[in-house]
C-alpha cells in the first residue's frame, strides 16, 4: 500500500512517478522486513502517507476537481482528478485491508484473544 500511496501523492503533487512494468515491482524486494527497525520505518512511513491524503481530503471543492497529470494510461481510467485519486486510495486501501484480515482470520490470529468485535 505504502508503493501506490506515494506513486498517487508524487502525481498529486505534480511529479512523474514511474509507473512499474510489472506488479511485482511495486512490492518490497524481501517478503519480510529484515528487523525491527526497518517494520518501524514502513508503519511509520504508512502513517505519515495517511496523514498527507487525511490533509487533501480536506481540499476545497475546485482543488478536488484538479486534473492530476498522468504518467500511464491506467491513471487517466481510474483516477483523473484529485477527488478520483484519493477515491482509489480508499478503494486500494480497503481491498487490501480486507485481504490482510481474512488471512489473519484463516490463521486464527483475530480477532484477538484478549477480545474484540466478534460477528
Amino acid at each position: 500500500m505504502n508503493y501506490w500511496m506515494d506513486y498517487e501523492l508524487q502525481r498529486i503533487l505534480g511529479k512523474r512517478p514511474s509507473f512499474p512494468e510489472h506488479s511485482s515491482e511495486s512490492f518490497p524486494p524481501s517478503p519480510t522486513p529484515a528487523d525491527a527497525q526497518e517494520w518501524d520505518h514502513l508503519r511509520k512511513l504508512f502513517a505519515d502517507l495517511l496523514m498527507n491524503f487525511n490533509a487533501l481530503a480536506n481540499s476545497s471543492p475546485q482543488e478536488m476537481q484538479r486534473q492530476i497529470v498522468s504518467v500511464h494510461i491506467g491513471d487517466t481510467k481510474l483516477a483523473g482528478t484529485l477527488e478520483a485519486v484519493l477515491w482509489q486510495i480508499v478503494t486500494h486501501n480497503s481491498y487490501h485491508t480486507g485481504q490482510i484480515a481474512m488471512i489473519r482470520r484463516m490463521l486464527n490470529v483475530w480477532p484477538p484473544r484478549r477480545g474484540g468485535d466478534t460477528w
